[in-house]
């Protein structure tokens, strides 16, 4: 599914990628000496700010290997960004003992699906369940009657 490309929220994203995996210790920049590197990176840090300037310093400075991991970050977070903004794409979260979410793993397992869709079937099969109790107990209910 596509999604639309927001520059400036994207080149926050991206900076935001980058200044984390500078956090790590990752190297971000495409130099080898490090006084370069450092003296890039503290160019990089001020740019927070600078959307345009960001992106522009990602094409000039950015370590190559780092280019398609942001990619997939940025395409990531660009999924989640708007699958967020409707209700019915939004992603909630639950707490589950481990034990329940074990049997409800197990249980997804033998089904092959996902969590939420075996949740979904779960709750659905207990519903089924419950209006065929209620209809057996009001025919026996109705047969009580007719029989009295």
């Amino acid at each position: 599914m596509k999604y639309q490309q927001l520059e400036n929220l994207e080149a926050g994203w991206k900076w935001m990628y980058l200044f984390n995996k500078h956090r790590m210790g990752e190297s971000i920049t495409c130099y080898i000496d490090s006084s370069e590197e450092q003296q890039m990176v503290n160019v990089f840090l001020k740019l927070e700010h600078e959307p345009v300037h960001v992106l522009e310093w990602i094409q000039k400075h950015m370590n190559p290997d780092l280019q398609n991991k942001l990619k997939q970050a940025i395409r990531a977070k660009r999924k989640r960004h708007f699958n967020a903004e409707q209700e019915h794409t939004r992603k909630k979260s639950i707490d589950l003992d481990y034990r329940v979410w074990e049997k409800l793993s197990l249980r997804a397992q033998e089904l092959d699906s996902t969590l939420s869709d075996t949740i979904e079937y779960l709750l659905s099969e207990a519903s089924r369940t419950e209006k065929a109790s209620q209809t057996v107990s009001s025919l026996k209910a109705d047969l009580h009657e007719l029989l009295k």
